[in-house]
């Protein structure tokens, strides 16, 4: 019997589960737009590594009823976001590994969802593999990207941002020997201070 050919962007997805059909690859980052535009600004999505990716459908024997359908879903990438610290690229690996449970409707879905912690979907005739995991990748990057230790010393730089350069390349603080420089709301405050009545 010859194996049916599943194609992930249009994936007969009930067939592929019970089946026990498999699916892997590689997918260049560019190829996910949604994933490319979240990454640092300028970044060539095209120098990063491939996404690897596998897909595996598989049943479950129910004891009544027909069995449960099962997608088990597992990506690796390396991406490159802007660090929120430092504002340089930092690059970290990335992974998912999931296992979706399919409903035969929206209702079963909704019912499932609701008494389970399982990933639940309803079932459509076909399903597009690669949006799916585009938007798992989406869900699982950092929320605020940043170094354990940043290449660049942010504090120092602070703190030269504060001090007027001279020649020579010496620093020289804006604010004279003895006296600390004033904060800008109280100096703020003042200016919102009624003029004292003669």
């Amino acid at each position: 019997m010859k194996t049916r050919s599943f194609v992930p962007e249009k994936l007969e997805i009930q067939a592929f589960i019970e089946e026990g059909g498999s699916l892997s690859g590689d997918l260049p980052v560019a190829a996910l737009p949604r994933v490319a535009a979240g990454l640092m600004p300028g970044l060539d999505a095209s120098k990063l590594p491939p996404v690897r990716w596998s897909a595996q459908g598989r049943t479950v024997p129910q004891r009544v009823g027909g069995p449960q359908l099962w997608l088990d879903l597992q990506a690796e990438a390396e991406l490159e976001w802007e660090c929120q610290r430092c504002l340089h690229g930092v690059r970290e690996p990335l992974g998912i590994e999931l296992q979706i449970r399919f409903a035969r409707d929206e209702a079963e879905a909704a019912r499932l969802d609701a008494e389970s912690e399982d990933d639940v979907l309803a079932l459509t005739r076909h399903l597009n593999l690669l949006e799916l995991l585009e938007d798992e990748l989406i869900m699982a990057q950092p929320l605020v990207p940043r170094h354990e230790v940043c290449p660049t010393d942010v504090e120092a730089l602070m703190h030269d941002e504060r001090e007027t350069p001279v020649p020579g390349g010496q620093a020289q603080s804006d604010v004279p020997d003895g006296q600390e420089k004033p904060h800008p709301f109280a100096a703020l405050a003042a200016l919102k201070k009624p003029p004292k009545s003669e």
